[in-house]
C-alpha cells in the first residue's frame, strides 16, 4: 500500500497496461486527458494531428483507430472523424473556402449540403454554380480563376444519379487551386473509392452505412494529401466538430460487418426495384442496378457492378400518394435516415429536401411523389409484402 492518504489513492488508481497479451477489439478511451513525463514531450504533442494524444478534442486513440480504418478502406493518407456527417462537410468547406471563392456543385445534393452552400453564399459571398453532373463540359464551362471547390456525390440523394467521377474530376485536374470533394455515403468504400478516381477529399456520414445500426451520429473526412488534412484539422478542432470516443468505438464495431450488410442490402434493393418497376401505382423507379437507369452502364463500371442500398420511386399519384404510402407501411420504418439494418422510408419533398421549392425540386430531379427507400437486411419477401399492401392503399 502506498503512503498517500485514502483520498489521494482514490483519485489516482493505477492504469492497467496489458502485458503479454493485447485486446482483440479496440478499447474505448473515454478519458479526455493524457499526461506526460516531461515538458518537452507535452510541447511536442501540440505540433499536429499525428502527435501524442493530450486532449480528446484534438485526438483520441479510439477515434484515431476509426480514422485510420476508414482512411485505409478509402485509400487515403489520413482522416478526420467528426461528431456528424454535417460536421465533416462543414469542417471541409469552411476550412477550404473564403469570401469571394467559387464552388461548382452538382444540382442534386443532400439537403443539408445544399443548405450549407446557400448559407455560405449569403453570409460569406461564396458563389456557387450548379451543374447536372452528367456532362463534363458543364464543369469545364463553369471553371473560373476563383474556383476553389468541385463538390460531388457518388450516388445522388435521392435520385440515385451516378456521377461519372473520373470524367468530371479530370476537368479540374489542371487547376491546382481546385479541390474535389466527394460525398461517398451512399456508395461506401465497398462500391467506390473516389480517391482512386482523382478526388482530394471523401466525406461520409458514418451515421449511415459505416455505423449501420442507428445508434451513433458521426462523420468522417478522408484526405488524399496529408497537408490538406492538416489544414482541415486545424479548423475542425477550433470548430469543436471532432468525434466522441464512444461514437467512434460504435462506428468501428459497425465497420466489422459493413461488407456483409452492404452485400445483402444491394441484393435486396435490386429485387425490390424490379418488383416496384412492374407495379401499376409506380410511375418510375430510380435504381442504378436497373438497365433502364440513365447511368446503368456507368454504375456497372464505377460501383463494382452493384447499385447501392438505396432506391427511390415516383408514385403516379404525386405528393398525396407519397404521403399516403409512407403512412401505410408497417414493417418498413418511416424515418429520415439510411444505411441501417432495418428498411427505412421517407418522402423527400416534405422532409430532407423541404428547403427546395417546386422549381428547385424539379431541377434536382425530385418529384413531389418521390419516395426514398433505404433497404435493410430483412428478407426481401417480407419487405415486399409490406410494400405491396401500402401500394394497394393508393
Amino acid at each position: 500500500m502506498s503512503s498517500e492518504h485514502p483520498e489521494t489513492r482514490a483519485v489516482h488508481p493505477a492504469v492497467v497496461q496489458p502485458a503479454g497479451s493485447r485486446p482483440l477489439s479496440v478499447p474505448i478511451y473515454q478519458g479526455h486527458l493524457f499526461a506526460f513525463d516531461s515538458a518537452d514531450d507535452m510541447a511536442a504533442a501540440f505540433d499536429g494531428p499525428q502527435g501524442a494524444f493530450f486532449y480528446s478534442r484534438l485526438g483520441n486513440p479510439t477515434v484515431r483507430a476509426f480514422e485510420n480504418a476508414v482512411a485505409d478502406l478509402e485509400g487515403g493518407t489520413s482522416a478526420l472523424a467528426t461528431a456528424s456527417g454535417m460536421g465533416a462537410i462543414n469542417a471541409v468547406l469552411m476550412s477550404l473556402l473564403r469570401s469571394g471563392d467559387h464552388v461548382i456543385a452538382q444540382s442534386c445534393l443532400y439537403g443539408g449540403t445544399y443548405a450549407l452552400l446557400k448559407d455560405l453564399a449569403e453570409r460569406w459571398g461564396v458563389e456557387v454554380t450548379y451543374v447536372t453532373g452528367d456532362d463534363p463540359a458543364e464543369v469545364r464551362a463553369a471553371l473560373r480563376p476563383e474556383t476553389r471547390l468541385l463538390y460531388l456525390e457518388t450516388i445522388a440523394n435521392p435520385t440515385t444519379q451516378v456521377v461519372d467521377l473520373p470524367a468530371l474530376i479530370a476537368e479540374v485536374g489542371d487547376a491546382p487551386d481546385v479541390r474535389t470533394v466527394v460525398d461517398n455515403t451512399f456508395a461506401t468504400p465497398l462500391l467506390c473509392r473516389p480517391i482512386e478516381h482523382g478526388a482530394d477529399i471523401v466525406v461520409h456520414s458514418a451515421t449511415k452505412f459505416l455505423g449501420g445500426h442507428s445508434d451513433i451520429i458521426g462523420g468522417v473526412a478522408v484526405f488524399a494529401d496529408a497537408d490538406v488534412h492538416r489544414r482541415v484539422w486545424d479548423h475542425a478542432v477550433e470548430l469543436g466538430a471532432t468525434a466522441d470516443p464512444f461514437a467512434a468505438w460504435l462506428a468501428i464495431r459497425g465497420l466489422a460487418t459493413v461488407a456483409l450488410r452492404v452485400a445483402r442490402q444491394n441484393e435486396t434493393a435490386l429485387d425490390l426495384a424490379r418488383r416496384l418497376a412492374a407495379h401499376p401505382a409506380v410511375a418510375r423507379v430510380n435504381y442504378p442496378g436497373l438497365p433502364e437507369h440513365p447511368q446503368y452502364e456507368l454504375a456497372r463500371r464505377l460501383l463494382d457492378g452493384r447499385g447501392g442500398g438505396v432506391l427511390s420511386f415516383e408514385l403516379a399519384g404525386g405528393r398525396e400518394a407519397g404521403r399516403t404510402f409512407i403512412g401505410a407501411v408497417q414493417l418498413v420504418s418511416l424515418t429520415p435516415s439510411l444505411g441501417d439494418v432495418k428498411t427505412l422510408v421517407m418522402h423527400p419533398a416534405s422532409t430532407s429536401h423541404r428547403q427546395l421549392d417546386a422549381a428547385a425540386l424539379a431541377a434536382a430531379g425530385i418529384g413531389e411523389g418521390t419516395v426514398r427507400m433505404a433497404v435493410g437486411i430483412e428478407h426481401a419477401d417480407d419487405l415486399w409484402s409490406d410494400i405491396a399492401q401500402a401500394l394497394a392503399k393508393l
